[in-house]
């Protein structure tokens, strides 16, 4: 082999080494911004390591399905949050809606029959939403799904949206069954609030990340409910009406798919997302369609970096993820708040 040649080889091997150098580099700045972005920090340098692995493995799926995206094989995009270093059996285990919930449930919404729907609703529009909040650690997506339909309810009655407390109902209904952070029932949450003739609101009782003592007190009572309703199962026109006609509903999703936690944006809509299987509480706020393609507008509880500002718009008249398992919303008839 001539001079000329070594000379070119050894410069190929340079440029190879430059590039992936600059590619690891770049991967490390943008590590290095995730971490400050969502304030991430580790005990060691091998569980950072551990963690970098992940989130790498992840960012490269989501680059994958975004490539796909862009030539039409997707409706929706992902993108990475706050959950981007966990597995997704890590994720999972953060999905707190207890299956016996939704269990040869007896129904009790009927909708009226041959009444016309409007084709969109949104009522975050209509000021009966309160701000997306985090859940962090803790399983508590049906204390945030039962006070976010309470809301609704009280914002309908008494013209004012009071954020309630979820902390409440983690720290107060385990008489009933609710595990705090390790999950709760949809329809127990209505029926402390109901026993126990009120909730406290968000700013008098916070959220702390982690189930505690009971600290209710009428003092800072801020919603009540009378009673609940139960929609029927796997009935979409029956949840179209109750979200056009009485606000937001809560409903039990599966919430088990990697490309869930990675959502980013458009209309969520993965075949792989079996309805049999429901695990995760959160609230329909609202429906409509897009380039042809209907959808629901759901409220999450993984902060407003996950999702479209903390919503995902859902495939409707699909069961996307049995989103029509399970839906239920309170009743108020009292007029003591």
């Amino acid at each position: 082999m001539d001079a000329d040649m070594l000379v070119i080889r050894f410069v190929l091997v340079l440029l190879c080494v430059s590039m992936v150098c600059s590619e690891i580099s770049h991967l490390t700045d943008q590590w290095m911004a995730w971490k400050s972005q969502h304030n991430k920090t580790y005990r060691n340098t091998k569980e950072e390591h551990h963690r970098r692995g992940i989130w790498e493995q992840n960012l490269l799926d989501i680059l994958k399905h975004n490539e796909e995206m862009a030539v039409g094989l997707h409706s929706y995009t992902l993108g990475l949050n706050q959950l981007s270093d966990m597995t997704a059996d890590e994720v999972n285990q953060l999905n707190g809606l207890l299956e016996e919930d939704f269990r040869d449930v007896n129904v009790t919404f009927s909708p009226p029959l041959h009444q016309s729907l409007p084709p969109r609703v949104n009522w975050t529009e209509q000021g009966m939403v309160s701000p997306v909040q985090n859940q962090g650690p803790c399983g508590s997506c049906w204390a945030f799904s039962a006070v976010g339909a309470l809301e609704g309810q009280m914002k309908r009655k008494t013209g004012s949206l009071v954020p309630l407390s979820p902390q409440n109902l983690m720290d107060c209904s385990v008489s009933l069954g609710n595990r705090g952070c390790k999950g709760g029932y949809l329809s127990r949450a209505f029926l402390y609030i109901i026993q126990n003739n009120g909730i406290d609101s968000n700013t008098f009782y916070p959220y702390e990340h982690k189930q505690g003592a009971c600290r209710y007190s009428v003092t800072g009572r801020a919603g009540y409910c009378s009673g609940f309703r139960i929609l029927p199962r796997h009935n979409e026109v029956a949840l179209q009406n109750a979200i056009a006609n009485i606000g937001p509903v809560s409903v039990g999703v599966n919430a088990k798919l990697a490309s869930f936690h990675r959502y980013r944006s458009g209309i969520y809509s993965d075949p792989k997302c079996s309805s049999g299987l429901i695990n995760h509480a959160v609230l329909i706020v609202g429906y409509g369609s897009e380039n042809g393609q209907d959808y629901w507008l759901v409220k999450n509880s993984w902060g407003t970096a996950w999702g479209e500002k903390g919503f995902i718009r859902m495939a409707r008249n699909k069961n996307m993820c049995g989103i029509s398992s399970f839906a239920i919303y309170p009743t108020i008839s009292s007029d003591r708040i």
